[in-house]
């Protein structure tokens, strides 16, 4: 099955990071950056957690840590179904 964002999954969903899209302009830099050394590495599994109204945030359990992403950083983690 091909990735998917991570910015689609609905909540309680499961899955493991497949990649971490490149940047598509400068800003989004140091995003990825971020998102690579808070973890989300490829392999790593992850849950959606939750999802607020609006679907903005997204509470996302990664490891022993819960974060909350917004969906235009979620939509760069691509997800595999585990």
């Amino acid at each position: 099955m091909p990735a998917v964002p991570l910015s689609s999954l609905r909540t309680g969903a499961a899955g493991v990071v497949a990649h971490v899209l490149p940047p598509q302009a400068p800003a989004d830099e140091l995003l990825v950056r971020r998102l690579a050394e808070i973890g989300f590495l490829p392999g790593e599994p992850l849950r959606v957690m939750a999802r607020a109204p609006g679907a903005e945030p997204i509470a996302v359990r990664l490891g022993r840590s819960t974060f909350a992403l917004r969906r235009f950083e979620a939509a760069f983690v691509q997800v595999e179904s585990a």
